[in-house]
């Protein structure tokens, strides 16, 4: 029974980190479609595919995640820990972050499911929302994440948060319409920095 519950532990932790790589992979192109990045050997409508493939794979992690946890025993969770955010006592804080963004998720893929009946200002407005889920995501992993202490997993969070601060910098450069020489800096300057600052909290923590 330890063993099984011990690889039920492994296996939640493994949906979780596979969820927040899917996650990324999806801001990420939300924001190149946003700031309308031309790739020549993809159209847009192909992006916009994957894009929403992304989230479906998302989503379907994001139960595994929350289906292991409430199967396994080594770290006891009920359905209301996980659906009501602070109930869990397992590092109360990082997991009701967690809780948040999956719930606010679920209410842009509803969003997203009605798209056509909702104006397309209110969907905008709330499709920024997905900058929240990500930030309270990485917190939850950075923090209540057991394997933010190791190598590899200190190096999956910086290489995450240092694409998106990245890619967030060069949408916010196109939107001001800065000069060619700052879209090049002001992109890799906010990776590098939102990574070390990753790997610093990852090292201390």
């Amino acid at each position: 029974m330890v063993i099984a519950s011990t690889f039920a532990w492994y296996a939640a932790r493994a949906g979780g980190m596979v969820a927040f790589g899917l996650l990324t992979i999806g801001v990420l192109l939300g924001l190149g479609l946003s700031g309308r990045a031309r790739l020549k050997e993809w159209p847009r409508f192909a992006v916009e595919d994957v894009h929403r493939f992304v989230g479906l794979l998302t989503g379907t992690f994001i139960a595994v995640h929350v289906l292991v946890l409430l199967l396994q025993s080594y770290v006891p969770f009920s359905v209301a820990d996980l659906v009501i955010p602070g109930k869990a006592s397992f590092k109360p804080l990082p997991t009701a972050l967690g809780v948040v963004a999956m719930e606010l998720l679920l209410a842009l893929a509803v969003t997203n499911h009605y798209r056509k009946e909702l104006s397309y200002s209110f969907w905008r407005r709330a499709h920024y929302l997905n900058f929240a889920v990500w930030l309270f995501a990485l917190v939850h992993g950075l923090v209540s994440g057991t394997d933010t202490g190791t190598a590899w997993g200190a190096a999956f969070y910086a290489v995450s948060g240092g694409s998106v601060a990245g890619l967030t910098a060069w949408r916010v450069a196109r939107l001001r319409r800065l000069e060619p020489w700052a879209l090049r800096l002001w992109p890799g300057t906010a990776g590098l920095l939102a990574a070390e600052l990753l790997v610093a909290i990852a090292l201390v923590r």
